[in-house]
């Protein structure tokens, strides 16, 4: 639906073409930035699975726009510049500055694997705005490999903690500080790679900016700022009206915090009334011993992830767009942990967090929301020497499943979960390369779940053997008891799970673990969930059912059972 806004009696001074002439660059830049962290970043991590996010703000750190990554950055970048004003007040900022912070417990903060990069742009001498990117470095130091343990018992084992630092002053580069970063991580030449890959595409977003500034004059741009925020407020509301009013709820659960503690409840009360949406998580279980934790940043950013998928995903993101939404949710809740609580999986929640408004909203939005997909990153970490090169390595990665069927169709097959969004699994041949392993097998699986009228997308089954003497895994998996939730008598989906079979043949069974040890030869199988069913699976066509059983999607056996088909 397309909806005309009559033209402010302000926004009446200035051109409309030039306007959006602007708005269009504010946008173009992001993907500029996005583009640069791809080609100077050293991490596959980073350039090839593409988990990080650029964007610019305003002066007072509202999100101006952002480029394509990682959905679960969806408040990272405007909060950390609304944080780093606090540390660093507008005056005190100069051209040449650099903030660089990865701290969970303050705006922008996921877990310290994730540093955010802020350069501050100034245009004659003032503050206009700031150019931000975050992105996952492979090491950030801490215990474990990686950077990333499931028996962290508080942040310090983590990693290397950085609040609000400048990595750049007046231009200067602050060396002192990036020798301690090279001390403290695993591959430092990597490790400081990603960092200046941070800097070089935050640089980019600033002298663009400058650029519209020089071209255009300060009083138009910023005007076009601030009607491209209304104007994700204007269409925001405007959808948020057209949706069902009233009072929609759901629990579910994380299975464990990476201690063994556990089950951990999650609740939601969301209410969409006069165009706003509320989203009250009050009775959510208390923050966890072991790293599940999250922080209210990525709470902010579950919601907004949510908000998104129920109102017009191509308006372009922008603070305008979240005006109408308000969070309610206490301090010290597995989703809104405080310090020194460990954080270090803490996408786990989130994405559980995503899915929980999800499936409040879904029964009564259902041309709009799928059932339950396989919900988890699925982050898979290994660590060892390369048979070749002797260099120490770490694979890192997020895993593909299954999410659940819609009002009308399948679900999709193979996908990145919903706090993923632009993001890419390592290619085979890179990933045998680069890392000691051999990729044997990367399918689709046959395992019981999904039925329905429309079936639930299929999981995979990846396998990983090790060629290198040996290696040290970490997997880091929820929905391993749970399952996706179907509806309408969709059944449902199945759970997610690793595999160690050993060379003497037995196997063992993991999904939030750390360090486990995998010698030569031994083989690493991850199975992720099927997403759930929507419908009586007794309606689903017989044509349906015969090409799935073509294309290997189910076996004859299951076809029966949850079909009543007979070959």
């Amino acid at each position: 639906m397309n909806i005309r806004h009559p033209a402010t009696p302000q926004a009446q001074r200035f051109d409309p073409v030039t306007l959006q002439v602007i708005k269009d660059a504010l946008t173009a830049i992001g993907q500029e930035m996005f583009q640069v962290m791809i080609r100077t970043s050293m991490s596959p991590i980073i350039y090839e699975t593409t988990d990080f996010a650029v964007g610019l703000t305003d002066a007072s750190g509202e999100l101006i726009a952002q480029g394509n990554g990682v959905a679960g950055f969806l408040a990272t970048l405007d909060t950390a510049v609304q944080s780093a004003l606090l540390h660093h007040p507008a005056p005190t900022l100069r051209d040449g500055d650099v903030i660089i912070t990865n701290t969970p417990y303050e705006g922008g903060g996921t877990h310290l694997s994730d540093v955010l990069i802020i350069v501050p742009i100034l245009f004659d001498g003032e503050l206009v705005g700031f150019s931000v990117n975050k992105s996952h470095w492979t090491e950030i130091g801490g215990k474990d490999a990686g950077s990333v343990s499931t028996t962290a018992r508080e942040i310090y084992q983590e990693g290397l903690h950085l609040r609000f630092i400048k990595l750049y002053e007046a231009g200067r580069l602050n060396q002192g500080l990036v020798d301690v970063i090279a001390a403290n991580v695993r591959m430092p030449e990597q490790t400081l790679g990603d960092m200046h890959a941070g800097v070089a595409a935050a640089r980019t977003g600033e002298r663009r900016v400058q650029q519209l500034f020089q071209r255009y004059g300060a009083d138009t741009v910023g005007f076009a700022m601030r009607d491209l925020l209304d104007y994700g407020e204007r269409l925001t509301h405007a959808q948020l009206k057209l949706l069902p009013e009233g009072i929609y709820e759901a629990e579910d659960l994380l299975e464990e915090d990476g201690l063994g503690n556990g089950p951990y409840k999650l609740k939601v009360k969301v209410t969409i009334a006069g165009g706003r949406m509320t989203a009250d998580f009050s009775g959510t279980a208390a923050q966890a011993p072991g790293p599940i934790n999250s922080t209210r940043t990525a709470l902010v950013t579950a919601v907004r992830c949510a908000l998104k998928a129920i109102t017009d995903p191509d308006i372009p993101a922008n603070g305008g767009c979240f005006r109408h939404v308000d969070i309610v949710c206490p301090e010290g809740t597995v989703i809104t942990a405080v310090s020194p609580a460990p954080v270090s999986i803490y996408y786990e929640s989130l994405v559980a967090v995503i899915e929980l408004v999800w499936k409040a909203l879904a029964p009564a939005m259902a041309d709009r929301l799928p059932a339950g997909h396989y919900r988890t990153v699925g982050g898979t970490f290994l660590a060892g020497t390369h048979p070749d090169s002797r260099q120490f390595y770490v694979l890192g990665e997020p895993l593909l499943g299954g999410w659940g069927a819609g009002h009308d169709r399948d679900g999709l097959n193979g996908m990145f979960c919903c706090a993923n969004g632009e993001t890419y699994n390592i290619p085979v041949e890179l990933a045998e390369s680069r890392y000691g392993i051999q990729i044997e097998q990367y399918a689709f699986h046959q395992e019981d779940g999904g039925a329905g009228q429309f079936r639930g997308g299929r999981g995979v089954v990846l396998d990983y053997r090790l060629t290198s003497d040996e290696g040290l895994l970490t997997v880091t998996y929820s929905r391993t008891e749970s399952r996706p939730w179907g509806l309408l008598g969709g059944t449902e989906g199945s759970c997610n799970r690793a595999e160690i079979h050993r060379t003497d043949g037995s196997i063992e069974r993991r999904t939030m673990d750390t360090g486990v040890n995998v010698k030569a030869g031994e083989l690493i199988r991850i199975v992720t969930g099927h997403g759930g069913g929507y419908g009586d699976p007794h309606k689903r066509s017989r044509a349906a059912i015969e090409q799935d059983l073509r294309d290997g999607y189910i076996s004859a056996v299951q076809a029966l059972a949850d079909y009543g088909y007979r070959a």
